[in-house]
């Protein structure tokens, strides 16, 4: 079996160090294997920090379990750009720590309700929208809004410790604060800071439940489930072994690119039906946006690898809308 001879290249100026001119790998080397030689060669003791891209596109091989042999520019060029991307921490715990802000803002804001907004209402009444709720027990919509938001996350959270799979292994350590900002800030912060108050519109909200609020509710249990089984669907999609991407079928597959988050989207629109939230209405507006931008990039990237062999999708994350 022959193996592949490739040029080793810094990808930028001030690349480097100690980097050698080419790295022999063998026949069925995957893009890890390479970062694993690059490392040892360059004397880099974490080999997650090397990053390997394309010589034509300049873009990152992301799947560190691609064979490299299958990268036809690799092939074709001889060659690897090659960048330190600095200090790494792993995916998972990206993840982890994204979702723990929700977790640790709405129990906190419940607690702490009987004392921070009668402080500050005085402050806040002739500004306000709405009235304010003289009962002092939480309404129904705050009380389900809870549970939903920290069950959703609860469920984000041990998908990313016991289910998902990833492509890469880490990603440089300061993404982590921009990654977490829109978790803490608009699920988190934000959502509860409004959902517990006694001026909201969940708190004003009719304290039977309304066709709507069930509605929410039922919407919920639906975005959360798909969501879950188009999760479980692509974390066993490649056997043991596996290394080439497949082609996902099914589990909302034939409607659109990423129904993950389709039923994301589902789910919190439940939400905000049961909580007529503006804050959460924000934070998902703007989820959306970004699941629609990565949704086009997964078409996009299917529609080259797989050709004709692919169905395309006009809409990526939302049947006839987005």
């Amino acid at each position: 079996m022959g193996g592949l001879s490739l040029k080793v290249t810094n990808r930028s100026r001030k690349g480097l160090r100690g980097l050698p001119p080419s790295v022999e790998l063998p026949e069925d080397a995957t893009v890890e294997d390479a970062k694993k030689a690059i490392a040892r060669a360059a004397k880099v003791s974490d080999f997650n920090r090397i990053g390997i891209f394309d010589p034509v596109s300049k873009k990152t091989l992301k799947d560190r379990k691609a064979l490299l042999r299958e990268q036809s520019e690799v092939v074709k060029h001889g060659e690897l750009l090659v960048k330190d991307l600095g200090p790494q921490i792993s995916w998972r715990l990206v993840y982890v720590i994204e979702y723990l802000g929700p977790l640790l803002f709405h129990p906190l804001f419940l607690s702490l309700r009987n004392q921070l907004y009668p402080a500050v209402y005085p402050l806040l009444k002739n500004h306000l929208p709405y009235g304010i709720r003289t009962d002092p027990s939480l309404s129904f919509a705050q009380q389900t809004a809870f549970y939903m938001i920290v069950a959703h996350f609860v469920k984000r959270e041990l998908e990313t410790l016991f289910l998902h799979k990833f492509s890469a292994n880490t990603m440089p350590f300061a993404y982590v604060f921009r990654n977490s900002f829109f978790y803490w800030t608009f699920a988190g912060l934000l959502g509860a800071l409004e959902v517990y108050a006694p001026f909201s519109p969940a708190a004003l909200s009719p304290d039977v439940p309304t066709p709507l609020t069930y509605l929410g509710i039922a919407l919920y249990f639906i975005g959360e489930a798909g969501n879950f089984d188009v999760h479980y669907y692509l974390a066993h999609l490649r056997k043991p072994g596996e290394t080439a991407r497949k082609i996902p079928h099914g589990h909302g597959f034939s409607l659109v690119t990423c129904p993950n988050y389709m039923f994301e989207i589902i789910a919190w629109i439940g939400i905000i039906l049961v909580t007529r939230s503006p804050s959460l209405l924000l934070f998902i507006f703007i989820g959306s946006y970004f699941m629609y931008t990565w949704a086009w990039g997964k078409e996009k990237a299917y529609r080259k690898q797989f050709g004709d062999k692919y169905k395309k999708k006009r809409t990526v994350i939302l049947p006839g809308l987005l």
